[in-house]
C-alpha cells in the first residue's frame, strides 16, 4: 500500500511539473506573438518595426504554417555547400511552431541553408520519416497504404506545394542532424531511400551525405518503463503513470481541433482524424477508452523508443558505406565508491536530477524477459536524464555496427564514411 501512495505521489509530482514547463513554453511563445501583433497594430510603448500583413494574433500563429506549406526552399548553386537539416527529437517541433522560439537554440535563422522541419512530436519513427521525405521533395506526404490499413489512418497527409529542397538527389545530397528520437527518424528515412520506398521517386541511400547523432535514441531508453511502457512487451501502458495523462490530454487537445491553438503546436496526428468534427463525441468516448487510436494501434513514438521497440527498428537499418556517421553521447552521472550517481546537484536540471537518479537505479524486472541477449542493467546506468548514454553512442542491438570511439579529432582524420565516429564524452 505504501509503494502505491509512493508511486502516486512521484506520478503528481512528475505531472505537475511537465505541465508547468509545458505551459511556460507555450506562454512565452503566445506573449512574444501577443506582443508582435500589439506592436505592428499601433501600441507606442510596444512599436518595433512592422511586419507586412501581420494583422493580428491569429495572422502570427498561422504564418509558420503557411510557409511550411509553401517550402521556401534554399537557393541552389553549383559548388555550394548541401543544406544541413535538424531534426528534432520527442515533443519537439519544428521552425514556424511556437511563435518565434526555435528547438535548436535559433541555428535556423543564422544560414538559410539550415532547415528545421516540423514533424509530428509524438508520432511513429515511420510515420516521420515519411513526412521528412515529403518536407524537403514536396508534395502531399504518403505514409504508404499497407502501413495505413495496419493502423488505422488515413494514408496521405500535409501537402508541401513545393518542398524545402526540390532538387534532392544523388547530386544534391544533405547533411541531417537528428537530437534524441530525430536520429532513429533519419536512419529509417535513409533506409527507406535505400529501399526505394516512395513511389515515382528513383531514391538511393547517396542521398544522404552525412548523419550527425546528438544524443540520439539509437538503442532505446529506460526512461520509457518509469513513464509507463511496460517492460514486459514495450508496447503497452500501465494503467496508471505519465503516459496515460499524456494520452487524454493528447486526445481532448486533438479532438477539440481549435484552429489557431494548433497552429501554435501539433502533436502531428492529423493523419488520424480524431477532431470532433470527424468522430462526434462517440468517437471521443472511444478514443478515450483505447478502442481507436494511434494509442490503440501502437503507432506512436513511445513504443519506439523502448529497448524492444528500437531493435525492432534497428533490425531493418543498415549502415551504408558512402555515408559518414557522427554521434555525440552526453551523461550526467559518475560513479562514486563504484556506485552510479547524478554527476553533481548543481551541474544537473533540478527537473532532470531526479530522472537522472531514477534511471541510474533502474533494475529490469524479474518477471520479463530480458529484451536482447547479453543485456546487463549496469550497461545501462549512465544517462542525461532523458536517454541512457549506451544508446547514444552508435546502434548496437541486435547488432554492433562499425564503430570507433575518438579521443582526439586527429584520431579520425581522413574522415572515413561507412563507421560512427564517437567523440569522447
Amino acid at each position: 500500500m505504501a509503494r502505491f501512495i509512493l508511486s502516486l505521489v512521484e506520478l503528481g509530482v512528475s505531472a505537475t511539473v511537465h505541465l508547468l514547463f509545458g505551459f511556460y513554453v507555450f506562454s512565452t511563445a503566445v506573449a512574444a506573438d501577443i506582443s508582435q501583433a500589439a506592436a505592428a497594430s499601433g501600441f507606442p510603448f510596444l512599436r518595433r518595426p512592422a511586419t507586412p500583413g501581420a494583422a493580428g494574433l491569429l495572422d502570427v500563429a498561422a504564418a509558420g504554417e503557411d510557409d511550411e506549406r509553401r517550402g521556401d526552399a534554399p537557393l541552389v548553386l553549383d559548388g555550394s555547400p548541401p543544406p544541413i537539416v535538424l531534426v528534432h527529437g520527442i515533443f519537439g517541433f519544428g521552425k514556424g511552431r511556437l511563435g518565434g522560439l526555435s528547438y535548436f537554440a535559433g541555428a535556423e535563422k543564422k544560414d538559410d541553408r539550415v532547415l528545421v522541419p516540423d514533424l509530428g512530436s509524438l508520432t511513429s519513427i515511420h510515420d516521420r520519416a515519411r513526412e521528412l521525405f515529403y518536407y524537403l521533395k514536396g508534395g502531399q506526404v504518403d505514409y504508404g497504404p499497407e502501413h495505413s490499413q495496419v493502423y488505422g489512418h488515413t494514408r496521405f497527409g500535409r501537402i508541401y506545394d513545393t518542398g524545402h529542397y526540390p532538387v534532392w538527389d544523388e547530386q544534391n545530397p544533405v547533411h541531417f542532424v537528428g537530437h534524441s528520437a530525430g536520429a532513429q527518424v533519419v536512419r529509417v528515412l535513409h533506409q527507406m531511400l535505400a529501399d526505394k520506398a516512395f513511389p515515382g521517386h528513383d531514391t538511393s541511400e547517396d542521398w544522404v551525405l552525412s548523419l550527425t547523432s546528438l544524443s540520439g535514441a539509437l538503442n532505446g531508453t529506460t526512461r520509457t518503463y518509469f513513464d509507463g511502457m511496460l517492460a514486459e512487451d514495450g508496447r503497452s501502458m500501465r494503467s496508471i503513470c505519465l503516459l496515460q495523462l499524456c494520452r487524454i490530454g493528447v486526445i481532448v487537445y486533438d479532438w477539440l481541433d481549435i484552429p489557431w491553438l494548433k497552429n501554435y503546436y501539433n502533436f502531428g496526428f492529423d493523419h488520424f482524424e480524431m477532431s470532433w468534427r470527424k468522430v462526434g463525441f462517440s468517437g471521443l468516448v472511444d478514443l478515450l477508452l483505447g478502442n481507436t487510436g494511434p494509442f490503440s494501434s501502437g503507432d506512436w513514438i513511445l513504443p519506439d523508443l523502448t529497448i524492444q521497440g528500437s531493435l525492432r527498428l534497428n533490425s531493418t537499418l543498415r549502415t551504408f558505406p558512402n555515408t559518414f556517421y557522427f554521434s555525440y553521447a552526453t551523461k550526467k552521472t559518475r560513479k562514486l565508491f563504484g556506485i552510479t550517481v547524478p554527476s553533481s546537484v548543481l551541474g544537473v536540471h533540478p527537473m532532470l536530477f531526479l530522472r537522472v537518479l531514477q534511471m541510474c537505479m533502474w533494475r529490469y524486472p524479474q518477471s520479463a524477459p530480458l529484451p536482447y541477449k547479453g543485456y546487463r542493467d549496469e550497461d545501462w546506468e549512465d544517462n542525461d536524464g532523458a536517454l541512457n548514454t549506451i544508446s547514444m553512442t552508435h546502434p548496437r542491438i541486435p547488432v554492433e555496427h562499425p564503430n570507433r570511439f575518438v579521443l582526439d579529432d586527429s584520431d579520425c582524420h581522413p574522415l572515413q564514411p561507412g563507421i560512427w565516429l564517437v567523440p569522447h564524452f
